[in-house]
Formats: C-alpha cells, sequence, structure tokens
C-alpha cells in the first residue's frame, strides 16, 4: 500500500489549496528578506579599494567601495544618507557571491 502523505496549506496570493510538498520543497532554503542595511556581493571578485571608514557619515551615492570581478571593477554606492557601521572585508581581500560586505544605518 502506498504511504498517505499529510496535506498542508499552500497559500498563493491569498488563495489557500490543499496539497502534498514534495522532500526537497519541504528541505527548501527558506526565503529570508534582505536586511536594507546591510550590503552583500552581487558577484564573487576582489575587493580593490575601500573609500569609506567605520562610523564614517556617507551620503547617497558616494562610492564605499570597488569589487573587481570579471575584469571589470564595479563600485558598490551608499543606497541612502546614512552611516557606516562595520566593514567586513579590506583591501585585497577575494569574497564570494553574497558575501556581507559593509553593515549601515539610516540618519536623519
Amino acid at each position: 500500500m502506498a504511504e498517505e502523505k499529510e496535506l498542508k496549506n499552500l497559500v498563493i496570493q491569498g488563495a489557500v489549496y490543499k496539497t502534498t510538498y514534495t522532500k526537497r520543497f519541504e528541505n527548501r532554503v527558506k526565503y529570508v528578506t534582505p536586511d536594507p542595511n546591510e550590503l552583500y556581493s552581487f558577484i564573487p571578485g576582489t575587493i580593490i579599494d575601500l573609500f569609506v571608514k567605520t562610523k564614517q557619515k556617507v551620503k547617497e551615492g558616494e562610492t564605499l567601495l570597488l569589487l573587481e570581478a570579471m575584469k571589470m571593477e564595479n563600485q558598490v554606492r551608499m543606497p541612502f544618507d546614512g552611516e557606516i557601521v562595520k566593514i567586513h572585508v579590506k583591501k585585497g581581500e577575494v569574497i564570494p557571491n553574497r558575501h556581507l560586505m559593509i553593515e549601515i544605518k539610516p540618519t536623519k
């Protein structure tokens, strides 16, 4: 006899469906809402230069660091007016994709 699976609720755009989940779906990496105060690398690369220090006030659009990836220099810019809380990278460091580079906080 086939093993009977438990029906679970699946919500899609407000509609609730009863269904069974595959093992792969149940074991997936759960989505976490990104923190806007943490800047992660968007591609693996090398930190070429840092232009900020901890506790420095920075304006929106200012360049924080240069990330070289695929023979291109990418400027990582401040998304809003704020202050540098912590820097997690150093010049010359090779970092992977989705690596936490800088923590920031908005200023009033």
